[in-house]
């Protein structure tokens, strides 16, 4: 059979990242091996905070490179945690979105922002003080930004009351940290022990999205819903666990002549996610 020219096979591995494995020696005796680089970190900071109009953005990008170095070295080595190129450019992503949002605020105070909205909400208790620590000694001079999210807290509390629930310091913390996740990053975790509040922090912080976007559509009914701070929260749940792969993602069905399609609960749920206005 002739070789077809215009075909390559490319595999990339990166067995030190999480889930990866080694691929196995009959297999990669057949590909010739490339070494790559490891990435320049600082560089790629300094061209991302320019990119987002940053004006500090040689001093910037040593503490944000920094500051992860750290942490990488002297946090705790919990499962969650990931200290990568992954993690900054999720920093980057955020303080660009609050540059665009408050472009009067300092450029220092915003990357402190950034850095601790993408870090405190995975981070276990023991780390806090650690993480505070090395925060301290790289921004000494700069204090936290205080950001008006008053709106969404006190609509996080009335949710929490209607819900016949105290009003606990530590589970609105965790609300709101979420929250903020949700605005930076597309596919989040909730890890925790059992009856730690999980599900309870996702389901408030939906009732008290839609709660908001109850209120702001009433205040301006002319408004453009995709103009609204606060969406329409629509929520599916799946569970993995109890049904097989195939069910899951959906399978061809052999016994058909000819064979048909035939759609998992995750296609079945994203069709239906995608056809909402």
């Amino acid at each position: 059979m002739p070789v077809s020219k215009d075909t390559g096979l490319f595999i990339t591995m990166n067995p030190g990242y999480a889930g990866r494995s080694e691929l196995p020696d009959n297999l990669a005796n057949l590909f010739r091996p490339v070494a790559m680089m490891v990435p320049d970190f600082n560089a790629i900071v300094k061209i991302t905070l320019m990119s987002e109009g940053f004006k500090q953005n040689e001093s910037l990008s040593k503490k944000v490179v920094t500051i992860y170095e750290l942490m990488l070295k002297q946090l705790s080595k919990a499962d969650h945690y990931d200290f990568g190129m992954r993690a900054v450019k999720s920093v980057l992503n955020a303080s660009g979105r609050i540059k665009r949002d408050c472009p009067d605020l300092d450029e220092t105070t915003v990357m402190i922002k950034s850095i601790r909205d993408m870090n405190l909400p995975k981070f276990i208790a023991e780390d806090v003080i650690l993480f505070d620590n090395l925060f301290m000694d790289l921004f000494p001079d700069c204090e936290e930004p205080q950001v008006n999210t008053d709106v969404l807290q006190l609509a996080i509390e009335d949710c929490l009351t209607a819900a016949k629930l105290q009003l606990n310091e530590n589970l609105v913390v965790k609300i709101m940290q979420l929250y903020e996740s949700k605005v930076t990053r597309h596919g989040n975790m909730l890890v925790g022990q059992t009856q730690s509040g999980k599900s309870r922090a996702w389901t408030i912080l939906q009732d008290a999205m839609n709660l908001l976007n109850k209120e702001e559509r009433e205040a301006n009914k002319n408004l453009d819903e995709s103009k609204q701070k606060y969406k329409k929260v629509v929520t599916e749940i799946i569970n993995p666990k109890s049904i097989s792969v195939d069910e899951f993602f959906g399978y061809y069905d052999m016994s058909q002549k000819p064979k048909a399609w035939m759609d998992g609960v995750c296609s079945a749920v994203l069709k239906t996610m995608c056809s909402e206005p």
